[in-house]
C-alpha cells in the first residue's frame, strides 16, 4: 500500500499501524510490515497517533509499531505519552528503536510496550514479536514450584540450590566453568534428571549464549526492565532451553548499565530460579556492583575462579579486602585455580603453595589445561561433555558437580531424618 494513504480513508481494513517522525526513514520496517500485513496496515505521525488511538476505530488494531531513532530522544516525553495513550485503550505496542540509548528503551519498555524489536530490523524479528502478540498467554512444563528437598531455601517455595561462579579476572575461564557445571549438574542423574537453571549476570558481555548457542531474547531485556511485573510464567517464558535439559537466561542482546539492576531485581529473579529448579548456576561479572552482595548473601557455594599470575593474586587481595571493609561474608568465598600446574610440575605445584600462602586463602579447587577442545567446545556451542568428554578439564568439573549434588543430597536426606 502507499505509507502516505491517510490511515482512517483507506478501502482495506486495518489491522495495524506504524508511528514514526517519517517512516520512510525505516525502509526495512515498510517491507516487512507489507510482507505481514498486506494491504492492511497505515502510518501515522506521532501527533497523529495519540489523536487516533483514542478513536472507535483504534480498537480493531491487532498492534502499533512505534519506530524510533536517535533524533526522537529529545521528544521521549511524546513518545512516552503516545505508549501510555495506547495502553490506555488496550492497544498492543511494538518498539522498534535504531541507535537508542539504554536508558530511553528502558523507560519506554516499562511504560508497557509488549515487544521490542532493534533496527535494522534482523530477518524475521517483526513477524516473531507479531506471533508472539497473537499467540494465547504462555504456559510452561515448569510452571508449578519444585520441591527438590535439597537445602538452602528461606521458604517452602525456596528449595534451588544456588551456585555461583565469580571470575576474579579477565579471561580465567569462569564461563567454561559455569556452563560445563551446570551441564554436568543437570546429567547428574539420568534415572532421576534434575532440573537446573543457569542465569548470566554479565549484563554486559555476558557469553553463556554463545558457549551454548542460544539467541539472545528480547524477552530477557524485558525481564531486566522490570522484575516488579514480572511472574512466574514471564520468567519462565523468558528462559532458553539448551537439549530440553538446561534452562537458561542469557544476558541482553545489547550492552546494558550494570546500575540498571537494582539488588531487589536480582533478589526477585533468584527466588523464582530457586523455587521452580533443583539447582541455580550464576555466572557473575568481573566488577563489583551494589548486587553482588546480594548474589553472595543467596548462594551456597561461591566459587572464585583465578589462575597462577599477579593480576589474579593482587585481585584475590582486592575482592577480599572490599568484602572485609563492607563486613560482608568473605569466607563464602572458594578459591578455583584454573589452569593450574600439572602433576608432574613440580615447580608450578610449589607456586600455587606460595600463592596460596602469601593471599592467606585456601585453593581448595585445581582444574587443569583443557587446551584447544575447550576453545572449540566454545565455539562450536556445546558442552565439553559432548565434545570431548576424556577432556582432563571435562572429568575435574564432572567431580565437582557430582561432589555438590553430593553434597546436598546428604544434606536434605540427613534433614529429612530429623
Amino acid at each position: 500500500m502507499s505509507v502516505t494513504a491517510a490511515l482512517q480513508n483507506d478501502p482495506a481494513p486495518i489491522l495495524a499501524c506504524t508511528v514514526a517522525r517519517d517512516v520512510q526513514k525505516f525502509d526495512l520496517l515498510i517491507e516487512d510490515m507489507e510482507t505481514e500485513m498486506g494491504e492492511s496496515w497505515g502510518d501515522l505521525t506521532f501527533e497523529d497517533a495519540r489523536v487516533f488511538f483514542a478513536q472507535p476505530d483504534a480498537q480493531h488494531l491487532e498492534f502499533v509499531a512505534i519506530a524510533i531513532d536517535e533524533e526522537d530522544e529529545v521528544n521521549l516525553a511524546v513518545i512516552a505519552d503516545l505508549i501510555s495513550t495506547a495502553n490506555s485503550n488496550g492497544l498492543k505496542v511494538i518498539l522498534i528503536a535504531e541507535e537508542v540509548s539504554p536508558i530511553a528503551l528502558h523507560q519506554l519498555l516499562k511504560l508497557g510496550a509488549r515487544e521490542f524489536a532493534p533496527y535494522p530490523l534482523p530477518e524475521g524479528a517483526l513477524h516473531d514479536a507479531i506471533e508472539r502478540l497473537r499467540a494465547p498467554a504462555p504456559t510452561n512444563q515448569l510452571t508449578a514450584p519444585l520441591h527438590s528437598g535439597l537445602p538452602g531455601g528461606k521458604g517452602a517455595n525456596k528449595n534451588g540450590v544456588i551456585v555461583t561462579l565469580h571470575g576474579l579476572a579477565g579471561g580465567v575461564g569462569t564461563t567454561t566453568l559455569a556452563v560445563n557445571i551446570a551441564w554436568e549438574l543437570a546429567n547428574i542423574e539420568p534415572k532421576k534428571p534434575t532440573r537446573v537453571c543457569m542465569i548470566d549476570l554479565d549484563l554486559q558481555f555476558g557469553s553463556v549464549a554463545t558457549y551454548l548457542d542460544l539467541p539472545r531474547r528480547d524477552a530477557v531485556y524485558e525481564l531486566w526492565s522490570d522484575t516488579e511485573v514480572v511472574d512466574n510464567d514471564s520468567f519462565l517464558s523468558a528462559l532458553d532451553c539448551f537439549n530440553e535439559k538446561l534452562h537458561v537466561l542469557t544476558a541482553p542482546a545489547d550492552i546494558l548499565p550494570l546500575d540498571m539492576v537494582s539488588p531487589q531485581d536480582i533478589e526477585r529473579v533468584l527466588e523464582f530460579a530457586t523455587a521452580n529448579f533443583d539447582y541455580v548456576v550464576v555466572d557473575m561479572p568481573t566488577t563489583i556492583v551494589q548486587w553482588t552482595e546480594t548474589v553472595l548473601s543467596a548462594s551456597h557455594v561461591y566459587l572464585t575462579a583465578l589462575e597462577l599470575d599477579m593480576r589474579s593474586a593482587q585481585n584475590t587481595l582486592r575482592m577480599v579486602r572490599a568484602l572485609k571493609s563492607e563486613e560482608l561474608p568473605f569466607e563464602k568465598l572458594r578459591y578455583v585455580l584454573n589452569r593450574a600446574p600439572k602433576f608432574t610440575d613440580l615447580n608450578g605445584k610449589s607456586r600455587v603453595k606460595r600463592m596460596a600462602e602469601s593471599l592467606d586463602i585456601e585453593i581448595e579447587l585445581q582444574m587443569p589445561d583443557g587446551g584447544k577442545p575447550v576453545v572449540q567446545s566454545g565455539d562450536h556451542g556445546l558442552p565439553l561433555a559432548e565434545t570431548a568428554a576424556k577432556n582432563p578439564l571435562r572429568k575435574e568439573i564432572l567431580k565437582l558437580a557430582q561432589s555438590i549434588h553430593l553434597h546436598n543430597t546428604e544434606q536434605a536426606e540427613e534433614s529429612a531424618s530429623k
